[in-house]
């Protein structure tokens, strides 16, 4: 491995996954089949289509929690948008109903008004999710399009973008709380200790997620709009 990075292209891909297992979700994340042998990363990269930088980026922020002086220079602002909407696919169309299967299931055999009020905790919070990401779709996404397509849409407001992943955050804490403290006795143990693993899972690949969007993507737009600037002045 070089030391400027955790893991370099010239690293095999399966080695990655090998490492660790979060790594999946991120190849996934980026349109990177199984299969790949003992190619490099780079290797894979260049045969599926995927900008090496930006995956490495990724990859490495996911495993070291923090971003190298280049990386920003370095991501493909396009390739990240597009991870980040596969992401978003992921988590509302998948992860999020999946944990509301288990819990309805887990519960059902035990009515009561706290197997009520964890239901509609968990509507409510999967629907502020939901209101989230379409914002980011809608707004900070679309921006990142009209910088790619050198259109003039007007920035949004990218500190109130960042504010909003704490409450996104912080709603699933809340519920861990109320199953663990206050599930109720006669649900079925298997799956709703099965929910609450993945309601585990959920918080830790939301906080990552939230995390690559403030410190890679937020820095990417910089770039992209001193490009635009500079574009501008030249003109």
């Amino acid at each position: 491995m070089e030391s400027k990075y955790h893991y370099s292209p010239h690293e095999k891909m399966a080695t990655l996954i090998a490492d660790n297992y979060r790594l999946i979700q991120v190849m996934t994340r980026f349109g990177i089949n199984v299969g790949f042998g003992d190619k490099t990363v780079s290797e894979v990269c260049r045969q599926q289509g995927v900008d090496c930088d930006t995956f490495l980026s990724v990859v490495n922020f996911t495993i070291d929690g923090y971003t190298h002086a280049d990386t920003a220079g370095r991501i493909s602002a396009q390739a990240l948008m597009q991870y980040l909407k596969q992401s978003h696919a992921y988590f509302l169309g998948y992860l999020l109903p999946s944990i509301r299967r288990k819990l309805a299931d887990g519960i059902s055999s035990a009515p009561s008004e706290i197997s009520f009020l964890i239901m509609r905790f968990f509507d409510e919070y999967e629907t502020q999710v939901r209101t989230h990401m379409d914002f980011e779709e809608r707004t900070i996404f679309a921006y990142v399009e009209s910088l790619l397509n050198a259109d003039t849409s007007s920035a949004p407001d990218l500190h109130t973008y960042s504010d909003h992943h704490e409450e996104v955050s912080s709603r699933l804490h809340e519920l861990k709380s109320i199953i663990i403290k206050y599930g109720p006795a006669k649900a079925d143990a298997n799956l709703l200790n099965d929910a609450l693993y993945d309601i585990y899972r959920c918080e830790e690949e939301l906080s990552d997620h939230c995390h690559i969007e403030d410190e890679l993507l937020i820095p990417a737009i910089s770039m992209l709009e001193k490009a635009k600037k500079n574009t501008s002045h030249e003109q």
